[in-house]
């Protein structure tokens, strides 16, 4: 018993790192695949570099994306998930 009162505190360390740090960061790659996932073309997205777009054409793991100036072939995990939604949510909102 004395035994594992030694451990308890090491123990309850790892348990207090798993949720609070690698368990959210795993929910967020999830997110992050489902998004990429869900991509279609003719979607408004934003890069993670700040680049404003139309998806053109898609691939498995790169997009092309048409923007202003021209058509640029980019990573699919390039795109940021958060700014895109926020775009897109504020042109719903404006319709």
């Amino acid at each position: 018993m004395e035994d594992l009162m030694k451990f308890l505190p090491y123990v309850l360390m790892i348990g207090v790192f798993y949720f609070l740090m690698i368990r959210p960061q795993q929910k967020r790659a999830k997110a992050e695949r489902e998004f990429e996932n869900q991509l279609k073309v003719g979607d408004r997205i934003i890069t993670k570099s700040g680049i404003h777009g139309k998806i053109a054409e898609l691939a498995e793991k790169t997009i092309v994306i048409e923007t202003m100036s021209g058509k640029l072939k980019m990573e699919r995990s390039s795109i940021s998930m958060e700014m895109s939604a926020k775009m897109n949510e504020v042109a719903v909102t404006k319709k």
